[in-house]
C-alpha cells in the first residue's frame, strides 16, 4: 500500500467510528482492534504491518480531527517493546490490547541497591517451586511503580551461571501480597521514583519472558528502546477544546502519567531559559560568559541533530545503533554544563528559590537536578563502556567475575 491508500483506509475508518462521545477506553479498544492504534505492530497482535515510515499518515489523519490515539505515555511502549520481541503468543494476546487501551500500567524493576550500574550484578531472587517462581529481593528508581499493574522484573534464577547467564525476565503483578512499593522523595522536592521489596512474590511460570537464563538478552531490548528516545508521544487531542468526556479523561491520563517527569526539563539544563537569564543579568556583556553560552548551543544543537538521525532511524525501522547511547551521554554533558552556566549568571542568587528567587526556584531547580542525567538509564561511565565497545571496536575491559555467580565478590551478603 503507499500513503495515500493508508490515508484513504484510516480516513474512512475514523469517518465510521470515531465518536468524542465515547469512553476513552470504549473508543481505544475499537482503535486496538482496528489496528490502526499500532499500525506498525504485526497483523496478529493489534498492528497492520505496516513500515513504521508509513505510520505518520495515521497520526496525522488522527490529529486533523482530533482523534484520541492509542495509549503510549509511561512505560508502557517499553513493555510493548519488549514483549513484541520476546513474548509468546498467549503472553502477547494477553498482555498487549490493554497497553493500547490505557487500561494496564506498567513499570521498570531493574536497578538494584547494590547494582544499578552493573544491571547484570542483580541479586533479587527468582526461585522455582512447581509452577510459580517465587521472588524476594528489593528494587530501586522504580518510576511510577506506585500505580503501575504490571512490573518488568529482571531477576536472578540462577546463581551458578556466569552473572549474565543466570538472570531472567518476568512479567510481576505489582497488586499481589509480598510486593511493598515506597516512594522516594528526592532533593529537588518531587517523588518520582520508588523502591520495591519482594518478600515470596509470585509469578506463574507461564509468565516468564523467553527460557530461564535469557533475561539478559530481553532486557538490552528494553533498555535500547529507553535510550534511544526518552520521547514520550504527545497528541494534539490533549490541546483540543471540548466539554467531550473523553477529552477530560485523556486529560486526566496525562497528568498522571507525566507527574513523575515534570521536573525533567530542569534535569536537562534548561538550556532554552540561559540567553533570557544572561540578558537580564546583564552577563551577556561578559565575554567569557559568551563563549560558555555558545559552547552550550552548539552541544545543544548537535544533540538535537542526533536525536532527530535516532527517530529517522525508527521510523524507518532500522535497528537501534549507537544514536542511543551517544545522545544519552550528550544529554548528561549539556545538562552539567548549563548548570555551571547558570550559576555563573546567577552567581549566589542560583541557590535561592521561592517567589523572590530567579525564575521562582527553577534555576536553583536546576542546579540539584541535572546530576540525575548522568545517573538514570545507565551512567555516563556505562555509555562510554557501549560507545568504545560496540562503536569504536575497543578491546573490553578486563573481569574479573566470571565463574558461577555465588562465587563473585559482592557488596552485600543477605542474597544467599
Amino acid at each position: 500500500m503507499d500513503i495515500e491508500d493508508i490515508r484513504q483506509d484510516v480516513r474512512s475508518w475514523l469517518a465510521s467510528n470515531w465518536d468524542p462521545n465515547l469512553d476513552l477506553i470504549q473508543w481505544r479498544e475499537l482503535l486496538a482492534d482496528s489496528g490502526w492504534g499500532a499500525p506498525d505492530w504485526p497483523s496478529d497482535y493489534f498492528g497492520r504491518d505496516l513500515e513504521p515510515q508509513l505510520c505518520a499518515v495515521v497520526d496525522d489523519e488522527l490529529a486533523r480531527i482530533g482523534a484520541i490515539g492509542a495509549a503510549h505515555s509511561g512505560v508502557r511502549m517499553l513493555a510493548a517493546v519488549t514483549l513484541l520481541a520476546h513474548a509468546n503468543h498467549e503472553q502477547k494476546q494477553r498482555y498487549l490490547r490493554p497497553i493500547l487501551t490505557g487500561e494496564d500500567h506498567w513499570c521498570q524493576l531493574f536497578s538494584e541497591p547494590g547494582s544499578g550500574s552493573d544491571l547484570a550484578g542483580a541479586t533479587t531472587r527468582a526461585d522455582l517451586q512447581g509452577d510459580e517462581w517465587i521472588i524476594n529481593g528489593q528494587k530501586v528508581w522504580n518510576t511510577s511503580a506506585h500505580h503501575a499493574d504490571f512490573g518488568l522484573l529482571l531477576a536472578r534464577s540462577d546463581w551458578d551461571e556466569p552473572k549474565h547467564k543466570g538472570l531472567s525476565y518476568f512479567i510481576l503483578d505489582m497488586h499481589q501480597p509480598g510486593v511493598e512499593v515506597r516512594q522516594l522523595k528526592q532533593m529537588n522536592g518531587h517523588a518520582s521514583f520508588n523502591e520495591v521489596f519482594f518478600t515470596d512474590a509470585r509469578v506463574p511460570r507461564a509468565n516468564i519472558l523467553g527460557q530461564p537464563g535469557d533475561g539478559w538478552k530481553v532486557a538490552m531490548t528494553t533498555l535500547a528502546y529507553e535510550r534511544r528516545s526518552f520521547d514520550r508521544p504527545r497528541n494534539p487531542a490533549a490541546k483540543a477544546p471540548s466539554p467531550a468526556p473523553i477529552y477530560q479523561q485523556y486529560q486526566q491520563e496525562l497528568e498522571i502519567a507525566n507527574e513523575p517527569y515534570k521536573w525533567y526539563p530542569q534535569r536537562a539544563g534548561r538550556v532554552d531559559l540561559v540567553l533570557q537569564r544572561a540578558k537580564e543579568t546583564d552577563a551577556i556583556n561578559d565575554p567569557v560568559i559568551r563563549q560558555d553560552i555558545a559552547r552550550l548551543h552548539i552541544l545543544a544543537q548537535s544533540a538535537h541533530w542526533t536525536a532527530q538521525r535516532a527517530r529517522a532511524a525508527q521510523k524507518a525501522g532500522k535497528p537501534q545503533g549507537p544514536e542511543g547511547s551517544l545522545g544519552k551521554l550528550a544529554a548528561s554533558n549539556i545538562g552539567r554544563l548549563a548548570a555551571q552556566v547558570h550559576t555563573h549568571i546567577s552567581a549566589n542568587d542560583a541557590l535561592l528559590t521561592g517567589s523572590d528567587s530567579p525564575m521562582e526556584g527553577t534555576i536553583a531547580e536546576v542546579l540539584v537536578s541535572t546530576p540525575a542525567g548522568s545517573i538514570a538509564g545507565g551512567t555516563d561511565e556505562i555509555q562510554r563502556n557501549i560507545i568504545a565497545e560496540r562503536v569504536l571496536g575497543l578491546p573490553k575491559e578486563p573481569r574479573f567475575d566470571d565463574g558461577p555467580f555465588r562465587e563473585v565478590r559482592r557488596n552485600t551478603s543477605k542474597e544467599q
